[in-house]
């Protein structure tokens, strides 16, 4: 069977891939990317390496021409998705693709969930309910790994971290089990118009989570709850803007605030508080904790902390 992943080039679709090659033929997937040269080794291993870009629905036709499934993975531009991932969805039904797994996120069944990125998930979702096609739904929690790659490097930038979720839960969950849940949904059958939540063992508070870079890194990190305004006045000072710019990307990301106040006001406001054993369901083991991921990396963070607090040439002199 052959299946196309788009979005192949990013870290979760790479770890998909590597996925799925341990159980197909190279010669079995088709990966979609916007950059095919950041693909040669998989194209070298056999495997078919296609451009496509969400944002050119004419080229998306060839890119998944000759897919019986297709793992969507959701693009990154919070407030315009639904109309990209419509136009990965059409062009795989146009193609004969039989079924679309999903990559969307938890709460995308809760009416009440108003985060930004969840509105785009439903949208994706109800598109794929009403399309001439078998769908699987994905519902990943927030990665572990943006709380260890991103979110613990700010914290030890400043020393606080500033955050409307305040005691809000997370069941953070690691990339890779995403990864394998997704291998697991291709590869294995039962799992037709069924929606699962990937969640991490345990739900955890973006307070909790300053105590865990604070306990992994041995630096102090001051938690500072703010309400929405709050959290706008610090992305404001960030340059990001509130709504989608195209093109625009501050520190390496298509960052909005709208996005990002949103979400963590449904964090807080526990819409997110989902725990569930989906990933043991699918792939047949528990999930790792967001604590294991910290103490995998605390040598990294013990690292970054020492950076942080080492002197400038100007305080040294």
């Amino acid at each position: 069977m052959t299946i196309v992943v788009t979005g192949a080039s990013g870290q979760y679709g790479r770890l998909v891939a590597d996925g799925l090659l341990r159980e197909v033929a190279p010669s079995d997937l088709i990966l979609v990317t916007r950059s095919p040269d950041s693909l040669a080794d998989y194209s070298r291993l056999g495997c078919t390496v296609r451009y496509g870009d969400y944002d050119a629905p004419e080229t998306l036709a060839d890119a998944v021409r000759g897919g019986e499934q297709m793992l969507l993975v959701s693009g990154t531009r919070v407030g315009r998705r639904v109309a990209q991932h419509g136009a990965a969805i059409d062009a795989a039904v146009a193609a004969g693709v039989r079924r679309i797994v999903y990559t969307s996120f938890i709460g995308a069944g809760d009416p009440a969930n108003h985060s930004e990125a969840v509105a785009d998930h439903r949208g994706t979702e109800a598109l794929l309910r009403a399309a001439p096609v078998a769908w699987t739904f994905l519902r990943n929690a927030q990665y572990a790994d943006a709380v260890t790659d991103v979110m613990a490097p700010i914290a030890l930038a400043s020393g606080a971290m500033l955050s409307v979720a305040g005691d809000g839960e997370m069941g953070f969950v690691w990339r890779a089990d995403c990864a394998a849940c997704a291998v697991a949904a291709l590869l294995t059958d039962g799992h037709t118009a069924c929606a699962y939540d990937i969640t991490g063992p345990d739900l955890v508070s973006y307070r909790e989570v300053a105590r865990l870079i604070e306990h992994h890194a041995g630096r102090p990190i001051r938690f500072e709850q703010t309400d929405e305004a709050g959290l706008y006045a610090m992305f404001d000072a960030l340059g990001v803007p509130r709504a989608p710019v195209d093109g625009l990307v501050v520190g390496g990301t298509p960052w909005n605030s709208d996005d990002m106040v949103s979400f963590e006001a449904a964090v807080r406001d526990g819409r997110f508080a989902v725990r569930s054993d989906d990933v043991e369901r699918l792939t047949g083991r528990a999930p790792r904790s967001l604590a294991a991921l910290f103490a995998a990396k605390a040598h990294e963070l013990t690292a970054l902390a020492a950076f942080e607090r080492a002197p400038t040439t100007m305080e040294r002199s």
